[in-house]
């Protein structure tokens, strides 16, 4: 049966991840065995059907965190007298932690200050392990890999279930980014909590993925072909698709807030609590200009783009953490290849960023790899010709650090694609 030091937290027993190298496989191993053990405990042999117990009488711990110690702070409790005796009459020998103990690992357990180390340690640990698996014997330590990221599925699955228990207010958010040579760009967003029965609701809440992508807009526009203009031969379009909450569109009307001719930046996506959402975010007194984004419904899948302002090609789309299924960037390959305009003469055609959450546990585990292959980037037979003489491929591929304090726990960094239109040599 496994044995649990009450005295130590994460914090106290998760070695620090700067040191990871230096780090035995069994140093590791006997972590994330603590942590298993500590938040899924191997359950107890069931009771006889006919026992008879003495009822415990223990002091009250109360779930409260001092911030002022690195301990929990639980008060200590001890049986009496009375119970030891009770429990020898009755011929009850206690074996593993004693109801006192039991009670301070609940405390322990609701600690959310520990419990977020643990995550952030374990998700740190995912991201870093390359390296600590290639200094020693990498197939014992692969599976030390493979049991962390189950770890961290148990976290993620858990606060999933927590959030799905809970009735979550709509929150709002404040962004500020950094803009070289100008005013920090402000972006105020409303959040609304998503439903618990319905996937597709995921564009109510602003994803870490928008708030990188963001971050780099608003700090290099030129690169992401959005800089402001004076006097464009004809007005600059912007499209964002899976819009959610608009944070990128709303970017992108502040940074032209003084183009001429004014851009025309338009947010889609398909859910309809996801599309209100958006157009009050668009309609909040903090993002003006952006009251002039245009809002429309587009299903991938089925793109109807014959009516305006959906009728004309655009010159940069955006899309981030956008894809949650197999069958997502198959359609979204397939509706950029619509809405993106073409090369025409001496003209490369517009560009396509698209920004995707690394995800190695839960449901949307690898999905980022989707891109690379039906952008081509892997394999030949992602390189689909659209038309004759051009296809859709990546151009560029950064990979991103996740930064602390933005995405979730199952997010350990995030890929960004550039994507544009490459000719093709006909052979007859």
């Amino acid at each position: 049966m496994d044995t649990i030091d009450f005295a130590s937290h994460p914090t106290a027993f998760l070695p620090p991840l700067i040191r990871l190298t230096s780090c035995s496989t069994q140093d590791v191993t006997g972590a994330l065995n603590r942590l298993r053990t500590l938040y899924w405990p191997a359950k107890p042999p069931p009771l006889p059907a006919t026992m008879t117990l003495p009822i415990p009488k223990r002091k009250r711990v109360h779930l409260i965190h001092d911030d002022s110690v690195p301990d929990s702070g639980y008060a200590s409790a001890e049986d009496s007298d009375d119970e030891d005796s009770a429990a020898a009459e009755c011929g009850i020998t206690h074996v593993g932690p004693d109801p006192a103990d039991a009670d301070r690992l609940e405390v322990l357990r609701a600690d959310t200050l520990q419990r977020e180390f643990a995550v952030r340690w374990t998700t740190g640990f995912i991201s870093r392990s390359d390296a600590w698996i290639e200094a020693a014997d990498s197939v014992c330590r692969a599976q030390v890999l493979e049991n962390a990221t189950v770890l961290l599925g148990k976290f993620v699955a858990n606060d999933a279930d927590d959030e799905d228990a809970r009735e979550e207010p709509a929150i709002m958010r404040s962004f500020r980014f950094p803009s070289p040579g100008r005013v920090p760009v402000t972006v105020e967003l409303k959040d609304e909590p998503l439903r618990a029965d319905d996937h597709t609701s995921v564009g109510l809440q602003s994803w870490g993925s928008s708030i990188h992508l963001g971050e780099r807009i608003s700090a290099s526009p030129d690169y992401f072909s959005l800089a402001p203009y004076v006097h464009r031969n004809r007005p600059l379009r912007v499209l964002e698709l899976g819009a959610g909450t608009g944070l990128l569109s709303i970017l992108a009307a502040k940074l032209h807030a003084q183009s001429t001719p004014a851009p025309t930046i338009v947010a889609t996506d398909y859910h309809p609590d996801v599309l209100a959402n958006l157009r009050l975010n668009l309609q909040l007194p903090e993002n003006t200009p952006a009251a002039s984004v245009q809002v429309c419904r587009l299903d991938w899948e089925r793109p109807e783009l014959g009516v305006t302002p959906l009728d004309a090609r655009f010159d940069v789309v955006l899309a981030a953490d956008v894809i949650y299924h197999p069958d997502h960037a198959r359609w979204l390959r397939a509706c950029i290849g619509q809405v993106l305009e073409r090369p025409e003469g001496e003209a490369q055609g517009g560009v396509c960023w698209i920004i995707v959450a690394v995800r190695p546990i839960g449901r949307h585990a690898g999905l980022d790899k989707s891109v690379a292959q039906v952008f081509g980037v892997d394999e030949e037979e992602g390189k689909v010709v659209l038309e004759r003489g051009i296809r859709l491929v990546v151009l560029e591929m950064e990979d991103i650090v996740k930064a602390e304090g933005i995405g979730r726990a199952d997010e350990v960094g995030y890929k960004l694609f550039k994507i544009g239109w490459e000719k093709v040599e006909w052979r007859y």
